[in-house]
Protein backbone atom coordinates (compact mmCIF):
# COMPACT_ATOMS: atom_id res chain seq x y z
CA UNK A 1 0.00 0.00 0.00
CA UNK A 2 3.08 2.49 0.83
CA UNK A 3 5.40 3.02 -2.30
CA UNK A 4 9.11 2.16 -1.02
CA UNK A 5 11.11 4.58 -3.47
CA UNK A 6 15.04 3.77 -3.65
CA UNK A 7 17.88 6.58 -4.41
CA UNK A 8 18.42 4.32 -7.53
CA UNK A 9 15.12 4.04 -8.75
CA UNK A 10 14.85 5.19 -12.27
CA UNK A 11 11.43 7.21 -11.70
CA UNK A 12 12.55 8.58 -8.70
CA UNK A 13 13.15 12.31 -10.02
CA UNK A 14 9.75 11.76 -11.55
CA UNK A 15 8.18 11.05 -8.80
CA UNK A 16 9.60 13.81 -6.33
CA UNK A 17 8.95 16.52 -9.00
CA UNK A 18 5.11 15.04 -8.87
CA UNK A 19 5.29 15.82 -5.33
CA UNK A 20 6.40 19.16 -5.23
CA UNK A 21 4.23 20.40 -8.04
CA UNK A 22 1.00 19.44 -6.12
CA UNK A 23 -1.21 22.06 -5.51
CA UNK A 24 -4.50 23.60 -4.86
CA UNK A 25 -5.77 24.34 -8.11
CA UNK A 26 -9.16 22.81 -8.42
CA UNK A 27 -10.58 21.72 -12.14
CA UNK A 28 -12.52 23.68 -14.73
CA UNK A 29 -15.31 21.90 -13.68
CA UNK A 30 -15.21 23.27 -10.41
CA UNK A 31 -14.75 26.56 -11.38
CA UNK A 32 -17.38 26.84 -13.65
CA UNK A 33 -19.71 25.26 -11.52
CA UNK A 34 -19.11 27.58 -8.65
CA UNK A 35 -19.26 30.93 -11.30
CA UNK A 36 -22.64 30.15 -11.59
CA UNK A 37 -23.17 29.77 -7.92
CA UNK A 38 -21.76 32.71 -6.99
CA UNK A 39 -23.73 34.99 -10.11
CA UNK A 40 -27.00 33.32 -8.24
CA UNK A 41 -26.29 34.22 -4.75
CA UNK A 42 -25.60 37.22 -5.99
CA UNK A 43 -28.59 37.98 -7.99
CA UNK A 44 -31.18 35.98 -5.74
CA UNK A 45 -30.13 36.11 -2.68
CA UNK A 46 -31.56 33.45 0.17
CA UNK A 47 -33.62 32.30 -2.74
CA UNK A 48 -30.74 31.00 -4.34
CA UNK A 49 -28.87 29.67 -1.32
CA UNK A 50 -32.07 27.69 -0.37
CA UNK A 51 -32.12 26.26 -4.26
CA UNK A 52 -28.19 25.27 -3.73
CA UNK A 53 -28.95 23.57 -0.42
CA UNK A 54 -32.25 21.83 -1.49
CA UNK A 55 -30.40 20.18 -4.92
CA UNK A 56 -27.16 19.35 -3.77
CA UNK A 57 -27.12 18.35 0.85
CA UNK A 58 -31.47 17.65 0.20
CA UNK A 59 -31.95 20.01 3.18
CA UNK A 60 -34.92 22.05 2.95
CA UNK A 61 -33.92 25.60 4.80
CA UNK A 62 -36.81 27.83 6.49
CA UNK A 63 -34.40 30.42 8.26
CA UNK A 64 -30.98 30.14 7.51
CA UNK A 65 -29.98 31.49 10.65
CA UNK A 66 -30.33 28.83 13.65
CA UNK A 67 -32.19 30.78 16.57
CA UNK A 68 -30.30 31.54 19.54
CA UNK A 69 -32.42 28.78 21.68
CA UNK A 70 -32.14 26.23 19.08
CA UNK A 71 -27.92 27.01 19.54
CA UNK A 72 -27.85 26.88 23.21
CA UNK A 73 -30.26 23.61 22.96
CA UNK A 74 -27.73 21.64 20.87
CA UNK A 75 -24.67 22.30 22.61
CA UNK A 76 -26.32 21.89 25.92
CA UNK A 77 -26.15 17.92 24.30
CA UNK A 78 -22.21 17.90 24.30
CA UNK A 79 -21.14 15.77 27.27
CA UNK A 80 -19.23 17.16 30.14
CA UNK A 81 -15.63 15.66 29.40
CA UNK A 82 -16.01 16.81 26.11
CA UNK A 83 -17.03 20.09 26.83
CA UNK A 84 -14.15 20.26 29.29
CA UNK A 85 -11.49 19.21 26.55
CA UNK A 86 -13.13 22.07 24.20
CA UNK A 87 -12.85 24.48 26.51
CA UNK A 88 -9.30 23.33 27.98
CA UNK A 89 -8.48 23.52 23.93
CA UNK A 90 -9.70 27.43 23.82
CA UNK A 91 -8.00 28.10 26.83
CA UNK A 92 -4.30 26.98 25.12
CA UNK A 93 -5.04 28.67 21.87
CA UNK A 94 -6.27 31.79 23.36
CA UNK A 95 -3.17 31.93 25.40
CA UNK A 96 -0.60 31.17 22.52
CA UNK A 97 -2.34 33.37 20.34
CA UNK A 98 -2.69 36.34 23.04
CA UNK A 99 1.50 36.61 23.21
CA UNK A 100 1.05 37.57 19.27
CA UNK A 101 -1.11 40.74 20.04
CA UNK A 102 2.07 42.77 20.58
CA UNK A 103 3.36 42.30 17.53
CA UNK A 104 -0.03 42.96 15.69
CA UNK A 105 -2.67 44.92 17.27
CA UNK A 106 -0.16 46.94 19.40
CA UNK A 107 2.49 47.06 16.63
CA UNK A 108 1.29 50.42 15.24
CA UNK A 109 3.75 53.32 15.33
CA UNK A 110 4.60 57.03 14.88
CA UNK A 111 7.48 58.67 13.14
CA UNK A 112 7.65 62.52 13.12
CA UNK A 113 10.40 64.14 11.58
CA UNK A 114 10.93 67.08 10.70
CA UNK A 115 7.74 68.21 10.31
CA UNK A 116 5.93 65.21 8.54
CA UNK A 117 3.95 63.67 11.25
CA UNK A 118 4.03 59.76 10.02
CA UNK A 119 1.74 56.94 11.86
CA UNK A 120 0.84 53.29 10.81
CA UNK A 121 -2.67 52.19 12.57
CA UNK A 122 -3.43 48.76 13.44
CA UNK A 123 -7.07 48.04 14.12
CA UNK A 124 -9.40 44.59 13.71
CA UNK A 125 -11.62 44.05 11.06
CA UNK A 126 -15.28 44.54 11.76
CA UNK A 127 -16.93 41.40 10.38
CA UNK A 128 -15.56 38.01 9.90
CA UNK A 129 -17.07 34.93 8.04
CA UNK A 130 -16.50 31.66 9.42
CA UNK A 131 -16.59 28.02 7.35
CA UNK A 132 -16.89 25.12 9.55
CA UNK A 133 -17.65 21.76 7.71
CA UNK A 134 -21.04 19.95 8.94
CA UNK A 135 -23.19 17.31 7.96
CA UNK A 136 -21.18 13.96 8.76
CA UNK A 137 -18.60 16.05 10.31
CA UNK A 138 -17.58 17.11 13.73
CA UNK A 139 -15.38 20.16 13.63
CA UNK A 140 -15.07 21.81 17.07
CA UNK A 141 -11.61 22.48 16.43
CA UNK A 142 -11.54 24.44 13.40
CA UNK A 143 -14.35 26.18 15.00
CA UNK A 144 -11.58 27.27 17.81
CA UNK A 145 -9.05 27.98 15.44
CA UNK A 146 -10.35 30.08 13.89
CA UNK A 147 -12.88 31.81 16.32
CA UNK A 148 -10.35 32.20 18.74
CA UNK A 149 -7.96 34.53 17.04
CA UNK A 150 -10.03 36.65 15.47
CA UNK A 151 -11.79 37.14 19.40
CA UNK A 152 -8.02 37.90 20.58
CA UNK A 153 -7.71 40.50 17.67
CA UNK A 154 -10.71 42.49 18.15
CA UNK A 155 -13.02 41.15 15.69
CA UNK A 156 -16.42 42.98 16.64
CA UNK A 157 -18.58 40.20 14.89
CA UNK A 158 -18.15 36.62 14.18
CA UNK A 159 -20.07 35.05 11.49
CA UNK A 160 -20.29 31.19 11.42
CA UNK A 161 -21.63 29.41 8.19
CA UNK A 162 -22.15 25.52 8.76
CA UNK A 163 -24.33 23.20 6.74
CA UNK A 164 -25.88 21.61 9.67
CA UNK A 165 -23.72 21.94 13.09
CA UNK A 166 -23.35 19.36 15.33
CA UNK A 167 -23.82 19.81 18.79
CA UNK A 168 -19.99 19.64 19.47
CA UNK A 169 -19.32 22.22 16.88
CA UNK A 170 -22.30 24.73 18.49
CA UNK A 171 -20.79 24.17 22.00
CA UNK A 172 -16.72 25.23 20.61
CA UNK A 173 -18.94 28.15 18.71
CA UNK A 174 -20.28 29.42 21.93
CA UNK A 175 -16.99 28.81 24.22
CA UNK A 176 -14.98 30.49 20.89
CA UNK A 177 -17.23 34.16 21.12
CA UNK A 178 -19.39 33.47 17.96
CA UNK A 179 -22.01 36.19 17.54
CA UNK A 180 -23.99 34.17 14.66
CA UNK A 181 -24.80 31.01 13.52
CA UNK A 182 -25.90 29.92 9.83
CA UNK A 183 -26.96 26.78 8.68
CA UNK A 184 -26.01 27.03 5.32
CA UNK A 185 -22.63 25.37 3.79
CA UNK A 186 -20.63 24.92 0.16
CA UNK A 187 -20.17 27.43 -2.61
CA UNK A 188 -23.43 29.48 -1.60
CA UNK A 189 -22.62 29.91 1.91
CA UNK A 190 -19.17 31.68 0.70
CA UNK A 191 -20.83 33.90 -1.62
CA UNK A 192 -23.43 34.54 0.87
CA UNK A 193 -20.93 36.05 3.46
CA UNK A 194 -18.94 38.10 -0.07
CA UNK A 195 -21.78 39.52 -0.59
CA UNK A 196 -24.50 39.58 1.47
CA UNK A 197 -28.67 38.61 1.10
CA UNK A 198 -31.10 39.25 2.66
CA UNK A 199 -29.67 37.56 6.20
CA UNK A 200 -26.44 36.92 5.65
CA UNK A 201 -24.58 40.26 6.43
CA UNK A 202 -21.60 40.89 3.89
CA UNK A 203 -18.02 40.13 6.05
CA UNK A 204 -14.57 41.45 5.72
CA UNK A 205 -12.99 38.08 5.65
CA UNK A 206 -13.56 34.30 5.22
CA UNK A 207 -11.22 31.68 6.96
CA UNK A 208 -11.96 28.11 7.36
CA UNK A 209 -11.62 24.67 5.90
CA UNK A 210 -13.80 23.58 3.27
CA UNK A 211 -14.14 20.59 0.36
CA UNK A 212 -12.94 21.56 -3.48
CA UNK A 213 -16.09 23.58 -4.18
CA UNK A 214 -15.51 25.79 -0.95
CA UNK A 215 -11.90 26.49 -1.79
CA UNK A 216 -12.68 27.40 -4.99
CA UNK A 217 -15.30 30.06 -4.09
CA UNK A 218 -13.04 31.52 -1.75
CA UNK A 219 -10.92 31.86 -4.73
CA UNK A 220 -13.45 33.53 -6.70
CA UNK A 221 -14.66 35.96 -3.95
CA UNK A 222 -11.22 37.30 -3.27
CA UNK A 223 -10.93 40.63 -4.29
CA UNK A 224 -14.29 41.65 -2.84
CA UNK A 225 -13.34 40.19 0.94
CA UNK A 226 -10.35 38.83 1.82
CA UNK A 227 -9.66 34.82 2.62
CA UNK A 228 -7.20 32.90 4.92
CA UNK A 229 -6.03 30.80 1.70
CA UNK A 230 -6.95 28.40 -1.05
CA UNK A 231 -6.49 25.28 0.99
CA UNK A 232 -5.73 21.76 -0.59
CA UNK A 233 -5.53 18.41 1.29
CA UNK A 234 -4.17 17.65 4.31
CA UNK A 235 -0.17 16.59 4.01
CA UNK A 236 2.14 15.28 6.14
CA UNK A 237 6.03 14.58 5.95
CA UNK A 238 7.39 12.49 8.22
CA UNK A 239 11.42 12.79 8.40
CA UNK A 240 12.99 9.72 10.32
CA UNK A 241 15.73 8.25 11.23
CA UNK A 242 17.09 4.51 11.63
CA UNK A 243 16.16 4.51 15.21
CA UNK A 244 12.88 5.88 14.75
CA UNK A 245 9.58 3.59 16.12
CA UNK A 246 7.65 2.86 12.71
CA UNK A 247 4.78 1.72 14.70
CA UNK A 248 4.49 5.58 15.52
CA UNK A 249 5.39 6.82 12.13
CA UNK A 250 2.78 5.00 10.67
CA UNK A 251 0.13 6.23 12.75
CA UNK A 252 1.14 9.85 12.21
CA UNK A 253 0.74 9.14 8.29
CA UNK A 254 -2.73 8.00 8.82
CA UNK A 255 -3.50 10.83 11.01
CA UNK A 256 -3.34 12.58 8.12
CA UNK A 257 -4.41 10.29 5.13
CA UNK A 258 -7.71 9.19 6.94
CA UNK A 259 -8.74 13.13 6.29
CA UNK A 260 -9.13 12.51 2.64
CA UNK A 261 -8.60 10.56 -0.30
CA UNK A 262 -6.33 13.15 -2.23
CA UNK A 263 -4.39 13.71 1.43
CA UNK A 264 -0.77 13.42 1.42
CA UNK A 265 1.09 10.85 3.79
CA UNK A 266 4.84 11.02 2.84
CA UNK A 267 7.56 9.22 4.84
CA UNK A 268 11.75 10.44 4.08
CA UNK A 269 14.18 8.10 5.89
CA UNK A 270 17.57 7.14 5.69
CA UNK A 271 17.03 4.09 6.75
CA UNK A 272 14.92 1.26 3.50
CA UNK A 273 14.51 -1.17 6.58
CA UNK A 274 12.32 1.26 8.51
CA UNK A 275 10.37 2.19 4.95
CA UNK A 276 9.41 -1.42 5.26
CA UNK A 277 8.59 -1.80 8.38
CA UNK A 278 6.39 1.02 8.28
CA UNK A 279 5.02 -0.12 5.66
CA UNK A 280 4.02 -3.20 7.46
CA UNK A 281 2.46 -0.94 10.29
CA UNK A 282 0.78 0.57 7.90
CA UNK A 283 -1.46 -2.51 6.41
CA UNK A 284 -1.75 -3.69 10.04
CA UNK A 285 -3.64 -0.41 11.17
CA UNK A 286 -5.61 0.75 8.63
CA UNK A 287 -7.39 -2.65 8.34
CA UNK A 288 -9.30 -1.79 12.21
CA UNK A 289 -9.67 2.06 11.37
CA UNK A 290 -13.19 3.37 11.29
CA UNK A 291 -12.06 5.32 8.19
CA UNK A 292 -10.09 2.75 6.55
CA UNK A 293 -11.42 3.13 2.67
CA UNK A 294 -10.61 6.81 2.76
CA UNK A 295 -7.19 6.41 4.13
CA UNK A 296 -6.28 3.26 1.89
CA UNK A 297 -7.32 5.31 -1.44
CA UNK A 298 -4.98 8.70 -0.08
CA UNK A 299 -2.07 6.00 0.60
CA UNK A 300 -2.61 4.41 -3.08
CA UNK A 301 -3.33 7.59 -4.55
CA UNK A 302 -0.45 9.70 -2.60
CA UNK A 303 1.70 7.58 0.19
CA UNK A 304 5.23 7.15 -0.84
CA UNK A 305 8.57 6.16 1.67
CA UNK A 306 11.61 8.05 0.07
CA UNK A 307 14.64 6.41 0.93
CA UNK A 308 17.34 9.09 1.38
CA UNK A 309 21.04 8.92 0.91
CA UNK A 310 21.48 11.47 4.51
CA UNK A 311 19.42 13.27 6.59
CA UNK A 312 20.54 16.23 4.68
CA UNK A 313 19.30 14.78 1.90
CA UNK A 314 16.22 14.37 3.76
CA UNK A 315 15.73 17.94 4.86
CA UNK A 316 16.94 19.63 1.95
CA UNK A 317 13.85 17.83 -0.05
CA UNK A 318 11.40 19.31 2.94
CA UNK A 319 12.85 22.62 2.54
CA UNK A 320 12.14 22.33 -1.63
CA UNK A 321 8.48 20.42 -0.40
CA UNK A 322 7.24 23.32 1.99
CA UNK A 323 4.72 20.68 3.84
CA UNK A 324 1.57 20.97 5.57
CA UNK A 325 3.19 19.38 8.60
CA UNK A 326 6.18 18.16 8.71
CA UNK A 327 7.67 15.49 11.73
CA UNK A 328 10.85 15.01 12.78
CA UNK A 329 11.55 11.80 14.19
CA UNK A 330 15.46 12.11 14.29
CA UNK A 331 17.96 11.71 16.63
CA UNK A 332 18.21 15.79 17.10
CA UNK A 333 14.93 17.14 15.85
CA UNK A 334 15.75 20.91 17.05
CA UNK A 335 19.20 20.87 15.27
CA UNK A 336 17.05 19.45 11.98
CA UNK A 337 14.28 22.23 12.35
CA UNK A 338 16.86 24.55 12.07
CA UNK A 339 17.55 23.58 8.70
CA UNK A 340 14.22 24.14 7.41
CA UNK A 341 12.29 27.31 6.74
CA UNK A 342 9.32 26.30 4.53
CA UNK A 343 6.55 24.29 6.46
CA UNK A 344 3.47 25.12 7.99
CA UNK A 345 4.27 23.76 11.33
CA UNK A 346 7.29 21.50 12.28
CA UNK A 347 6.83 18.92 15.29
CA UNK A 348 10.09 18.16 17.61
CA UNK A 349 10.73 14.66 18.32
CA UNK A 350 8.73 10.79 18.76
CA UNK A 351 6.73 12.37 21.80
CA UNK A 352 4.89 15.26 19.53
CA UNK A 353 2.28 13.51 17.30
CA UNK A 354 0.50 16.38 14.67
CA UNK A 355 -2.64 15.14 15.96
CA UNK A 356 -1.27 17.43 19.11
CA UNK A 357 -1.11 20.44 16.81
CA UNK A 358 -4.72 19.95 15.82
CA UNK A 359 -6.32 19.88 18.67
CA UNK A 360 -4.83 20.85 22.10
CA UNK A 361 -1.08 22.32 21.49
CA UNK A 362 -1.93 26.01 21.13
CA UNK A 363 -0.44 27.28 17.62
CA UNK A 364 -3.20 27.21 14.82
CA UNK A 365 -3.59 24.22 12.99
CA UNK A 366 -5.21 26.47 9.59
CA UNK A 367 -1.92 25.87 7.88
CA UNK A 368 -0.64 26.27 3.95
CA UNK A 369 -1.17 23.59 2.02
CA UNK A 370 0.27 22.60 -1.66
CA UNK A 371 3.49 24.00 -1.23
CA UNK A 372 2.01 27.63 0.27
CA UNK A 373 4.65 26.91 3.01
CA UNK A 374 6.86 28.57 0.74
CA UNK A 375 5.35 32.21 1.44
CA UNK A 376 2.39 31.13 3.39
CA UNK A 377 1.69 31.33 7.06
CA UNK A 378 -0.57 29.56 10.20
CA UNK A 379 -3.73 31.61 10.68
CA UNK A 380 -3.22 34.15 14.02
CA UNK A 381 -3.96 37.01 15.46
CA UNK A 382 -2.22 39.41 12.37
CA UNK A 383 -4.80 37.53 9.82
CA UNK A 384 -7.59 39.91 11.32
CA UNK A 385 -6.23 43.25 11.30
CA UNK A 386 -6.02 45.78 8.74
CA UNK A 387 -3.17 49.11 8.68
CA UNK A 388 -3.76 52.24 7.75
CA UNK A 389 -0.90 55.09 6.84
CA UNK A 390 -1.59 58.72 8.44
CA UNK A 391 0.42 61.38 6.87
CA UNK A 392 0.28 64.88 8.06
CA UNK A 393 3.21 67.53 6.49
CA UNK A 394 3.55 71.73 7.93
CA UNK A 395 3.84 74.18 5.17
CA UNK A 396 7.33 74.25 5.78
CA UNK A 397 8.39 70.37 5.98
CA UNK A 398 5.88 70.41 2.49
CA UNK A 399 8.19 73.05 0.95
CA UNK A 400 11.80 71.35 1.72
CA UNK A 401 10.41 68.14 -0.42
CA UNK A 402 8.80 70.13 -2.84
CA UNK A 403 11.43 69.94 -5.47
CA UNK A 404 11.88 66.25 -5.18
CA UNK A 405 8.73 65.14 -5.23
CA UNK A 406 8.14 67.23 -8.80
CA UNK A 407 11.00 65.75 -10.15
CA UNK A 408 9.73 62.22 -9.35
CA UNK A 409 6.51 63.36 -10.48
CA UNK A 410 7.81 64.49 -13.70
CA UNK A 411 9.79 61.40 -14.22
CA UNK A 412 6.49 59.61 -14.43
CA UNK A 413 4.60 62.07 -16.46
CA UNK A 414 2.19 62.89 -14.00
CA UNK A 415 2.17 66.51 -14.02
CA UNK A 416 -0.73 66.96 -12.44
CA UNK A 417 1.12 65.53 -9.27
CA UNK A 418 3.70 68.21 -8.88
CA UNK A 419 1.32 71.05 -9.29
CA UNK A 420 -0.90 69.95 -6.41
CA UNK A 421 2.77 70.28 -4.41
CA UNK A 422 3.26 73.92 -6.09
CA UNK A 423 0.08 75.07 -5.44
CA UNK A 424 0.55 74.89 -2.01
CA UNK A 425 3.55 76.56 -2.02
CA UNK A 426 2.49 79.26 -4.47
CA UNK A 427 1.37 83.16 -3.73
CA UNK A 428 -2.59 82.86 -3.04
CA UNK A 429 -4.15 83.59 -6.69
CA UNK A 430 -1.23 82.58 -9.43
Amino acid sequence: MLRIVMPEDRDRAAILARLERRSSASTAEIERSVQVVIAEVRARGDEAVRSYTAQWEKRTLGDLELARTDWEREAAKVSPDVRAAIERARDRIRRFHELQRAHTIDSGYVLDDGGVRLELRVQALRRVGLYVPGGSARYPSSVLMTAVPAKVAGVTELIMVTPGASPETLFAARAAGVDRVFVIGGAQAVAALAYGTESVPRVDKIVGPGNAYVAEAKRQVFGAVDIDAVAGPSEILVIADEHADARLVAADLLSQAEHDPDAYAVLATTSASLASAVAAQLDKQVATLPRREIAEKSLFRHGVALVMKSLDEALAFAESYAPEHLELMVADPRAAAAKVNTAGAIFLGASTPEAAGDYLAGPNHVLPTGGAARYGSPLGVYDFVRRTSLLEYSLEALRGQAADIVRLANVEGLQAHGRAVAARLAPEGD
